[in-house]
């Protein structure tokens, strides 16, 4: 007896022991996530937190949260196992923010001022239902298999598509959400608000108020060898500076999201490691680096959380969108972008038409072309904070395709030679989710298409 209950010792110690070494260093990443993610789920999208929990929060470590929701502190709250507590607030306008002990929620703070489009034409261009268009080269049931393919059957969770929106020539020829989802959700777009980062960028230079090819105003790097990075090598992800991202570990990526006050600082404070233009490095911290420096173009701080609207996002009528800041107030460019499926498919709309919303230029269409570009060393698959098909990464769809890309399957695909916009929002990405098999289906649905694609 004895001896079996030393073995249960030994045992339940090298649990603990495992438990330590392994996966208590990421607890405050853990229990960050979780409660950044119930709080914006449950304040931005109204959804409760069970259905967080079951939806979105059921991923390998991040289960092992316990979850807690504050309606009238407006706050949401997780640790695992008691330990680690972490918080994350709502503010209307701003939506959540991962806060630490230092915060000061009683602090005043400014919220973007809104433009918000009272259209009340057909959508895309308009708040109005889209008018029926048939048309000859499309064959409808053959696009409604494709969509509806993506779909999970009920209760699995194979595919874990949320929404798919898919324009043509202007017009909406197929829509549809899972279940719990409209065409009123907000869905996190992850990733995906790189894209949006950029295009904050491109008005900036067709204002002539930027120049993207002079070394970025950094101050701090001027007496270093980061000096030469440019702004442009900053958004083809070419700086050369130090940066890991990998979110199955602790990472400088999960570090900035989960920990840091000020998210654009954490790039800037890496050090080089190539030279710039000579080695591409996916970074998310370049693209808060990018929203920094997106806020030293402005005397106030009002007028940087108004610009990012009213240059693009209410211009086109994204009125659910929402960007989330950091603790000291910026956009977190990289990676907080909330919107419905219909208007993140106005956002690849603005891109097809060349940076022209219905007669109105908002990006000069060399901008477009700068955007989709191939990065010298991303071997055809990046441009500028949008993912290029130029390498044939998805070899049954045209080659000119390039995209929005967010974490766990987000995606805008812009496809000029079919005058196409896909969107599918969902809970997984490529490989588990075939999006070369997605996008072909809903390609092919196209008569005439094959020949376009060839």
């Amino acid at each position: 007896m004895k001896k079996i209950f030393k073995i249960l010792v030994v045992a339940v110690l090298g649990i603990l022991a495992y438990f330590v070494i392994a996966t208590y260093p990421k607890l405050d990443l853990i229990s960050g996530f979780s409660a950044k993610s119930i709080a914006s789920g449950h304040f931005i999208d109204k959804r409760t937190i069970e259905t967080i929990e079951k939806g979105d929060n059921d991923i390998p470590l991040l289960n092992l949260a316990t979850n807690t929701v504050d309606e009238s502190e407006q706050s949401a709250s997780s640790s695992v196992y008691g330990l680690k507590k972490r918080k994350a607030i709502y503010r209307e306008g701003l939506g959540a923010t991962l806060i630490n002990a230092d915060f000061d929620v009683h602090k005043p703070y400014l919220i973007p001022k809104r433009n918000k489009s009272t259209s009340t034409l057909p959508f895309p261009y308009g708040n109005s239902e889209p008018k029926d268009t048939i048309f000859q080269e499309v064959d409808y049931r053959k696009l409604k298999s494709a969509v509806n393919s993506t779909f999970d059957a009920s209760d699995t969770k194979e595919k874990r598509t949320r929404a798919v929106v898919v324009l043509y020539k202007n017009k909406l020829i197929a829509e549809q959400y899972s279940t719990g989802f409209t065409k009123n959700s907000s869905i996190l777009g992850w990733s995906m608000t790189k894209s949006i980062t950029s295009s904050a960028f491109g008005v900036l230079v067709k204002q002539g108020k930027f120049d993207i090819h002079k070394p970025a105003p950094i101050s701090e790097w001027q007496d270093d060898d980061r000096k030469s990075i440019t702004t442009n090598n900053l958004l083809q992800m070419n700086s050369g500076l130090e940066w890991e991202e990998n979110y199955s570990s602790i990472c400088d990526a999960t570090k900035m999201l989960f920990l840091a006050e000020d998210m654009g600082a954490v790039q800037l404070e890496k050090a080089p490691k190539f030279k710039p233009n000579t080695q591409w490095n996916y970074s998310s911290g370049t693209t808060n680096l990018l929203s920094k420096i997106l806020r030293g173009q402005f005397r106030t701080h009002q007028e940087y959380l108004d610009f990012w609207y009213s240059a693009v996002i209410d211009k086109i009528g994204m009125n659910s969108m929402l960007v989330e800041t950091d603790m000291v107030g910026n956009f977190v460019g990289s990676s907080y972008g909330w919107a419905t499926a219909r208007d993140w498919s106005k956002f690849g709309l603005l891109y097809l038409n060349k940076g022209n919303w219905n007669g109105e230029q908002i990006l000069d269409e060399s901008w477009i072309n700068y955007t989709k570009k191939p990065t010298a060393t991303s071997n055809g698959g990046y441009g500028a904070q949008f993912w290029l098909n130029a390498g044939g990464k998805f070899p049954d769809v045209p080659r000119d395709m390039y995209y929005c890309s967010g974490f766990q399957g987000q995606m805008v695909a812009i496809i000029p030679s079919l005058e196409m916009v896909i969107v599918r929002m969902g809970l997984k990405e490529n490989p588990d989710f075939d999006f070369n098999g997605f996008l072909k289906k809903v390609i092919e649905s196209v008569k005439q298409s094959k020949a376009m694609v060839e």
